[in-house]
Order: C-alpha cells, then sequence, then structure tokens
C-alpha cells in the first residue's frame, strides 16, 4: 500500500512553517495516542503515520529531500525505520507531547535525545543469502559535527545558559485557574542557546554525511530478515547516544530456483522421448550438477525430491530438499519428414488404446458417461 504525502497526513500546507508542523503533529499524536483509544485498534497506525511524518518534515535536511524526491528520496535514511514505534517509541513521543501540558517527568531529560534509527535495504543473489557475505554499504545519515564536537558552538564558544527559563528547558503559564507548564519557546527545551554558532553545522550539531559500512550477511538469510548494527544510525543531539541501523534483506529473483525457507524448487524441461523411453538428464543445483533418473512413462508435472540438495537456514541447521518438476517438452518447427513419422507413431498409439494412453481412456470414459447422464 503506498504511503499518503506527509503533509496531507498532518493536514498542513507544502509552505507550512515549522511551529505549524510542530502544532499539528501534536494535535494528532493527542487525538491518536493508543493509551487514550485503547478500543481503537487504527489508532496505532494513525499515530506511528503522523510520527513518521512528523519526524521527516520537522528535520529541515529531511524536508529538503522529501520535497525533492518523495518518499523515494528517504527510503535507506528514513528515521524510525524497524523499530522506532515500539513500546519505547510511544513513550518517548508520550512526554514529548503531554509533558508539556500537564509538566512532569521529562525535565532535566529533556536536553538529550537520541539519534533516529534508520533503515537500509540490502538486495542480495541467491547465492549470498545461502553463503552468506560481506558487503560494503553507503548510508546517508546525520552525523556529529567535527568542527563543534557536536555542541552547535563555534570553536572557543559554547551554549550559553537560556535566560528565558534559567536553563531548565521549561517555562510555566499561567491560563485562568491553571498552571501549564511547557518547552521553553527560546530555547527549544534544551536550557542552553547558541549566539555564536559552528559555520559548519549551522548550529545544529549535526551535519549530512554518507558513510561506508561493513556488514556481514550471515549464512541462510532469508528474504525479509533483518541485521541490527547497533549505534550506527544518526547520531544524537547534546550528547545523546546514536540510533542503530536496520538492514533489512531483500533477496533477488533467481533464474532457475524458488526458494520457500530451507527448501528449493525448479522446473526440468524433458523431450518426449525421455520421458516416454526414460533416461537421464543433468540438473543444476546449489554445489554442482547431479544426475536425475527419469523412469520410462514419466508425465509432465511429476516432481522429482533431491534430499539434502536445499539450503540451511539462520534458525534451522537441517539442510533441506531439491524438488525437481518435470516438464514435457512439445517440439516445434517440425519439418515435414517429422511430422509424418510424428503422424506414424500417433496411429500406432491409437492403435493400442488404453494399452498406450490409459488416462486418455478414462477421460472419453468420464466424458461419455456423463452425456448419458445429461441427456
Amino acid at each position: 500500500m503506498a504511503k499518503r504525502d506527509y503533509y496531507e497526513v498532518l493536514g498542513v500546507s507544502k509552505s507550512a512553517s515549522n511551529d505549524e508542523i510542530k502544532k499539528a503533529y501534536r494535535r494528532l499524536a493527542m487525538k491518536h495516542h493508543p493509551d487514550r483509544n485503547k478500543d481503537d485498534t487504527s489508532a496505532g497506525k494513525k499515530f506511528k503515520e503522523s510520527k513518521e511524518a512528523y519526524e521527516a518534515l520537522s528535520d529541515a535536511d529531511k524536508r529538503a529531500t522529501y520535497d525533492r524526491f518523495g518518499h523515494e528520496g528517504l527510503q535507506g535514511a528514513a528515521g524510525g525505520a524497524g523499530g522506532g514505534f515500539g513500546a519505547e517509541g510511544f513513550g518517548d513521543v508520550f512526554g514529548d507531547v503531554f509533558g508539556d501540558i500537564f509538566g512532569g517527568g521529562r525535565r532535566g531529560r529533556s536536553q538529550v535525545f537520541r539519534g533516529a534509527d534508520l533503515g537500509y535495504e540490502l538486495r542480495l543473489d541467491l547465492e549470498q543469502a545461502v553463503d552468506g557475505d560481506a558487503v560494503t554499504i553507503e548510508v546517508p545519515t546525520q552525523v556529529a559535527c567535527e568542527e563543534c564536537d557536536g555542541k552547535g558552538a563555534a570553536k572557543g564558544s559554547e551554549p550559553v545558559k537560556c535566560t528565558t527559563c534559567g536553563g531548565v528547558g521549561q517555562v510555566r503559564m499561567q491560563q485562568g485557574f491553571f498552571s501549564i507548564q511547557q518547552a521553553c519557546p527560546s530555547c527549544k527545551g534544551a536550557g542552553t542557546v547558541i549566539s555564536d554558532p559552528c559555520k559548519k553545522c549551522h548550529g545544529r550539531g549535526r551535519v549530512a554525511k554518507t558513510r561506508k559500512l561493513s556488514v556481514k550477511v550471515p549464512a541462510g538469510v532469508d528474504d525479509g530478515d533483518r541485521i541490527r548494527l547497533s549505534g550506527e544510525g544518526e547520531a544524537g543531539r547534546n550528547g545523546g547516544p546514536s540510533g542503530d541501523l536496520y538492514v533489512e534483506i531483500r533477496v533477488n529473483s533467481h533464474k532457475i530456483f524458488a526458494r520457500e525457507g530451507a527448501d528449493l524448487s525448479c522446473e526440468v524441461p524433458i523431450s518426449i522421448a525421455t520421458a516416454t523411453l526414460g533416461g537421464e538428464v543433468e540438473l543444476p543445483t546449489l554445489d554442482g550438477n547431479v544426475s536425475l533418473k527419469i523412469p520410462p512413462g514419466t508425465q509432465s508435472g511429476k516432481v522429482f525430491r533431491l534430499r539434502n540438495k536445499g539450503v540451511v537456514t539462520v534458525r534451522d541447521h537441517r539442510t533441506g530438499d531439491l524438488f525437481a518438476r518435470v516438464a514435457v517438452e512439445t517440439p516445434v518447427h517440425l519439418t515435414d519428414a517429422q511430422k509424418d513419422l510424428l503422424r506414424q507413431f500417433d496411429d500406432l498409439v491409437s492403435d493400442g488404446g488404453e494399452q498406450h494412453s490409459p488416462r486418455a481412456g478414462g477421460w472419453l470414459d468420464t466424458v461419455k458417461r456423463f452425456f448419458e447422464r445429461i441427456s
């Protein structure tokens, strides 16, 4: 199912400001949070969808990439892939959204942010997935700025305490009878402000970079398996830990074999003569060619099982089997002489009746009884 446009998800225009995007997200998060909609199974999906949209549009670099290339531009570098929406993810957003309104437990923790998790789709040939491999990938991500050590302040300067909130990161607003605590509008909850921003990262503390990583693919991985690389996601902010990278395996289609768990299957074309008289055909396997014996009178569609010629999976150390389905190939582009010989052969077979064609004779009897019943 195609993803909805992120601006449509949040209900904002493409020219919306960061504040408008944040307000729209808070409204949706409060409306669809699972803790407030325990009887609505669709609320969790809507909550995840709005969170994903917010994470993309609230980041200036990701938003620029999305505006230019759409969802495909964020593939391989989209925050939250593979685990960002679990119970821990819900808890973090719950605190971000509702902590501003009700006050509470995020004071002192709001200054440190863990980096986003990343997702990467790794395509492998069947042989690579079966045997394992070491693959080098290139991952676009956000890393800590080396110029300012991730602080966002220019060399020789340091972030200073925010004068609006006194370094707490939150301010208290009086609305009628209620006193509401919310993130400081001056420092955005960080507790500090940067008076002299780093020229390389422009005060963000992070810069875009394409990193080369070596991924060790274990033998026997299958389509849809994931490999977690701890700490290889986006860099955290204000000294927070980096996120993780989730590498999702996608196995390319093979020209010969289809895979189902530990078992392989393939189709083997044989001639009419081989099917009729029997013989041997050469059959490829991942370990090399083997000889497959075809007994006389083999019908098209017959499946032969070759034990222990399949693969070993990461979850099961037994070796699977190879299932070879024979397909009797009908000759094409025959010469006149070949056609004459084939007609003579067909006449001889027809004279033998069910002795040579038991299935055809049985089918004709069935058809005859059917018409006798309805007449």
